[in-house]
């Protein structure tokens, strides 16, 4: 059986599953459940935080055949049952299959006579679904022409066809397109949040890891659930169901904790040789001196939180546990300024 990765197999398929975006799968559950749907509907935000996901299950959900209308709980299609109990609509939403539920690129199907082509087939109603729903990914990438093509359709749009728009650069979009469009601003996920996500995928593959490679996994991941689920697997292709502690800061190209509290003692003693002796190890260990600048500003903004934050502000949750009483010195050794 061919290897499904991590970031395909844990594709959310409910918007219960979707990690860190409770605001925006509430505000579409909502209106699913009270039937007050737009018919156009644009989520915006970073790469790998949920947005083509969720455009998916909220075509299942609008065409769900399991409810007399759309639901805010379509069928679940994770699992080989609960594919075998979905309805043919979800089932061919997940595998891409649908007659009625198209995806495109917006990148690839960018032109004028592409969005006249697509004008032209939403005048007809769907195959068998309750909506023909049109998907389209990186719709910032559409001309201008092709934008403008697109206009009349989003203006008085057909009575049973739902547009959903992707996009990771919201600010190239054109004000007449945003006006017409029920707005959803997906966030970055937190590196805490998204370390609990990688302890459950961890948990249900049998995979023995500890809480503090998951934090350095999710901190690398920089708010992206895909990233974050991608450098998982790379890790586990070369460890194997253990991960060491050891491994993961080498096979990320992440600095060396170690590293980071060498050179702030450094700053707090006013070690100038210490410094330079770090600079030559760093050369040494063949180290992006960029990388390690931004890693070292991260380390320091920690020392400042763990400073200035009482023990309970949520300011803390992305200092990791066991680093805090070794900040807590650091800390105490230096002033505010």
């Amino acid at each position: 059986m061919s290897y499904k990765v991590l970031a395909l197999k844990y594709r959310p398929t409910s918007f219960a599953e979707v990690v860190g975006q409770t605001n925006v799968t509430r505000t579409l559950g909502n209106a699913l459940e009270r039937g007050k749907i737009g018919h156009a509907f644009l989520l915006s935000g970073a790469r790998g935080v949920g947005k083509t996901t969720t455009a998916r299950i909220l075509a299942k959900a609008l065409n769900c055949s399991r409810s007399e209308g759309p639901t805010a709980s379509p069928c679940s299609t994770r699992t080989d049952e609960d594919r075998a109990k979905a309805c043919d609509s979800c089932r061919e939403i997940a595998d891409g299959q649908s007659l009625d539920v198209q995806e495109i690129d917006g990148a690839s199907n960018n032109s004028v006579d592409q969005v006249r082509e697509l004008r032209e087939s939403a005048r007809y109603n769907p195959a068998r679904d309750r909506f023909k729903v049109w998907i389209i990914d990186e719709v910032h990438m559409l001309s201008t022409g092709a934008f403008n093509a697109l206009l009349k359709t989003l203006e008085e749009p057909p009575p049973r066809v739902k547009f959903i728009f992707a996009t990771t650069e919201y600010h190239k979009i054109p004000e007449t397109i945003l006006s017409r469009c029920q707005q959803y601003d997906f966030r970055m996920i937190a590196a805490r949040e998204l370390a609990l996500h990688l302890r459950s995928v961890a948990d249900q593959e049998k995979i023995r890891v500890s809480d503090a490679a998951l934090a350095l996994i999710a901190r690398a991941a920089e708010g992206s659930v895909r990233d974050g689920l991608s450098l998982f697997d790379q890790v586990l292709a070369f460890t194997g169901d253990e991960i060491p502690d050891a491994d993961v800061a080498g096979l990320l190209g992440l600095v060396d904790r170690e590293l980071l509290h060498r050179a702030s003692k450094a700053v707090v003693e006013g070690d100038s040789l210490a410094m330079l002796e770090l600079v030559e190890s760093l050369a040494d260990y063949g180290a992006d001196y960029r990388n390690f600048v931004r890693e070292l500003l991260l380390h320091l903004r920690e020392v400042l939180l763990v400073k200035l934050a009482p023990a309970e502000s949520p300011l803390l949750n992305a200092v990791l546990p066991e680093e805090l009483e070794r900040l807590r010195s650091l800390a105490a050794a230096l002033s505010e300024e």
